[in-house]
């Protein structure tokens, strides 16, 4: 096997967060579900922000971000997603190339707009999505480029690229080249109502090693598994899965394979602002462990870390060197 270019590559959908303060009462009158990711259209987009108060406009997409927090690691990261030749595009691809993550794919001329997401942050941190997704879902097989996955020691995927056709085939094809040259492909689950839409089709992705890493959130795991008994769902997770991970928010991680379960505990915070990106940050230092060859405990750890760094403030990218933070409280980097 070939000496790695990168060494994680995420395929994803390129979007732009726009977030603003919201309380229960302004989700309800909305009909938001708290804590979900929405599918809207540009109508329904327009509308939301009208309706938002003072926002902030932050680039982001799950696996944007974690590719973000791999670099800020120090790791080699590259990043694959479709935006349009407009404004939001230009943020986007200003901001991931700042964070030091290269972003080649080519831009859209024509067609729906980059994509957004409307973030309400809730008093307690908690965050409701609403995602138009305009240009990101024309991520096409073509977006693909063979030598650039050979070239990937980890290629990430989001589990949202199977909402769009196009992009679940760019995301079976990245997965089969990657294979082929023996590299690993790890999957996020993204969103437990995102696993209620594919739950079949995710199980076989684990089941038939489709993909070889696989993390989720304790709601996701329900989920994927109609089950509320989570030692259950870990255990048959363990039984499916390669190697999976699955965080608990502040019970910290559980990691498991047919080895076993490793519990990772949580960082403490000193307050939680805005819980977006949380998953997403973890999945980065968990990755950067993995290139790194650290253990499961070791990853796990960073992966608490760099989750705890991005819930502290509003945006879903970290504001501090993430190997600087790890190599503050003693973590190998």
């Amino acid at each position: 096997m070939t000496a790695a270019t990168y060494d994680v590559l995420g395929i994803g959908n390129a979007i732009v967060d726009i977030l603003a303060k919201a309380d229960d009462d302004f989700l309800v009158r909305h009909g938001m579900t708290k804590g979900a990711m929405a599918l809207i259209d540009e109508e329904r987009a327009t509308a939301v922000y009208k309706s938002m108060g003072p926002a902030t406009e932050i680039s982001g997409g799950s696996a944007a971000n974690t590719i973000a927090g791999v670099a800020s690691f120090g790791a080699r990261a590259a990043f694959v997603g479709k935006v349009r030749d407009d404004q939001l595009g230009h943020v986007f691809a200003h901001d991931i190339k700042a964070a030091k993550v290269a972003f080649d794919t080519p831009v859209a001329e024509s067609g729906a707009a980059t994509a957004r997401s409307y973030i309400l942050v809730s008093p307690d941190g908690e965050r409701t999505m609403n995602t138009y997704l305009g240009a990101a879902q024309d991520l096409s097989s073509d977006d693909i480029d063979e030598a650039q996955i050979a070239a990937s020691s980890i290629v990430y995927l989001e589990g949202y690229l199977w909402d769009p056709a196009d992009a679940k085939e760019a995301f079976l094809k990245a997965s089969k080249i990657a294979h082929n040259h023996k590299r690993t492909v790890a999957l996020t689950l993204s969103d437990a109502f995102c696993v209620g839409r594919y739950r079949d089709e995710f199980l076989n992705l684990i089941q038939t090693r489709t993909v070889d890493l696989v993390f989720a959130n304790e709601a996701e795991l329900k989920s994927l598994y109609q089950t509320e008994d989570f030692d259950a769902a870990l255990s048959q997770l363990g039984r499916d899965a390669t190697l999976a991970v699955v965080t608990r928010s502040e019970k910290g991680c559980m990691v498991t394979e047919k080895g076993g379960v490793t519990a990772v505990a949580a960082f403490p915070v000193k307050q939680v602002v805005d819980t977006t990106g949380a998953g997403d940050l973890f999945a980065a230092g968990f990755l950067f462990g993995v290139v790194r060859g650290f253990t499961h405990e070791q990853s796990g750890r960073l992966g608490a870390l760099a989750a705890a760094e991005v819930i502290q403030h509003i945006g879903a990218r970290p504001q501090t060197s993430l190997k600087a933070l790890a190599e503050l409280h003693g973590l190998s980097v």
